[in-house]
């Protein structure tokens, strides 16, 4: 111990009139969810919002929480169907059940503000609001669904979809830390080495 330490302890054992400058420490444990805790904290949310909502889909919790993992890591409907091996109709109303109608609304062929409007205060006909919107019947009847959705998601909140994201930010932050500690401890293993890897 040098002088510099030795006089922090005695100014320690001074003020706290103790000899021991160590606290006991308890293991605690981790707060940072493995995959089988993440999928059961999606299960959570997908029950709660087939109990609440109105659910169309016929795809099990099991297949929804996949939709919701592919979803968010970047996959189209294209590559979920594939992934679930369903067909896209199908996974484009699982989708929409889960709120997730983030695509919908980006690639909308119409004015969906308008268009959920226009249901809001009153029930016009497909063919009416073709009309107003200039669209035609089939594509105002494919998202009439999208900004009921809309209006349902306005009047949670956005709850469920904050929920997925919470979730799966864990994961992220998770495998994020994963990686940094590998990489930390490839970057120690190799410190000092020489890689000439001339050939």
């Amino acid at each position: 111990m040098d002088e510099k330490t030795r006089e922090l302890r005695d100014i320690f054992v001074d003020v706290t009139e103790g000899e021991t400058v160590t606290e006991s420490q308890q293991e605690g444990h981790g707060s940072l969810a493995t995959d089988a805790e993440i999928d059961d904290r999606l299960h959570d949310v997908v029950d709660a919002m087939r109990e609440r909502l109105d659910f169309r889909t016929d795809l099990d919790d099991d297949a929804l929480v996949r939709l919701v993992r592919g979803f968010y890591a970047g996959d189209d409907d294209t590559a979920l169907a594939d992934t679930l091996g369903v067909d896209e109709e199908r996974v484009v109303e699982a989708r929409r059940d889960l709120h997730l109608v983030q695509p919908d609304v980006a690639d909308a062929p119409l004015d969906l503000d308008a268009l959920r409007r226009a249901i809001e205060t009153g029930d016009p006909s497909d063919a009416d609001l073709a009309a107003d919107l200039d669209s035609d019947p089939d594509t105002v009847r494919e998202y009439r669904r999208v900004a009921r959705i809309q209006t349902e998601i306005r009047s949670l909140n956005d709850r469920y979809r904050a929920e997925f994201e919470s979730i799966l930010q864990d994961r992220d932050l998770a495998e994020r830390l994963t990686t940094a500690a590998q990489e930390d401890g490839l970057e120690e293993a190799t410190e000092g080495q020489e890689t000439n890897t001339n050939l």
